[in-house]
């Protein structure tokens, strides 16, 4: 197997370990909103992830990350199969030549492109999106534009989809089951918007591990408190 693609069969593991973790916490999020389902709904999926890439023979980048999502389409019920899963697999095409800082921005402007396609949902709406968009632009504009390595490029990305989390908080639900609450869903947390934080976070853990786990702790990873329809150019 690639340095790569043992380093993305790697991420599924850790993104698998830490929603186990999780699935309490994100159980009782979506308790409040949805259908309480979520954390449950999410740790099988990416559990039965780990077991399809490791059963892959010799993969790239792309066919771990196409194969991860298929399953999370087939396991993962309700809307967040197509959102997570579909969106993966759509997405993994941009890293059919390896991962470098390129296609990493490609793939997640893809992922993104897609989650907001599939779901119908911009930010403010209560959403994954609202960790995603500002998490992905952040990611872009520091590789891009203030010219810093990935690593800490990823950091900022991470501290930007935090943000974003807190930001669901405030904020009426626009869409999904928790659009029902109508402004009962003020004061909750998405439970969308905090896998996907989570998932986030374990990409980092394992990007650090794999180029020799950089020293983070001077990174001073700042990003918009609340990411807004004009700094998206949405």
């Amino acid at each position: 197997m690639s340095t790569d693609g043992q380093a993305v069969v790697a991420a599924v593991r850790r993104v698998a370990d830490r929603i186990e973790s999780e699935r309490d916490h994100l159980t009782d999020l979506d308790s409040a909103i949805g259908d309480a389902d979520h954390g449950g709904n999410m740790a099988r999926g990416w559990a039965r992830a780990v077991e399809a890439v490791e059963d892959l023979d010799d993969p790239d980048p792309a066919t771990v990350v196409k194969t991860a999502g298929k399953t999370l389409m087939s396991e993962v019920g309700g809307a967040s199969g197509p959102l997570y899963g579909g969106s993966l697999v759509f997405a993994s095409t941009e890293l059919d030549e390896g991962i470098t800082p390129e296609s990493a921005i490609a793939f997640a402007e893809t992922y993104l492109e897609k989650v907001t396609d599939r779901g119908d949902a911009t930010v403010g709406d209560q959403t994954m999106v609202d960790a995603l968009v500002p998490a992905v632009h952040t990611f872009k504009k520091s590789i891009e534009t203030d010219e810093l390595p990935p690593l800490e490029a990823l950091a900022k990305a991470v501290d930007a989809a935090q943000r974003g989390v807190e930001f669901t908080v405030p904020i009426r639900a626009s869409k999904g089951r928790a659009s029902y609450l109508g402004w009962r869903s003020v004061g909750h947390q998405d439970p969308g918007a905090t896998s996907t934080l989570f998932i986030m976070e374990a990409l980092l853990a394992v990007a650090q591990e794999s180029l020799d786990g950089d020293d983070f702790e001077s990174v001073d990873a700042t990003s918009p408190t609340i990411p807004d329809e004009e700094a998206t150019g949405e």
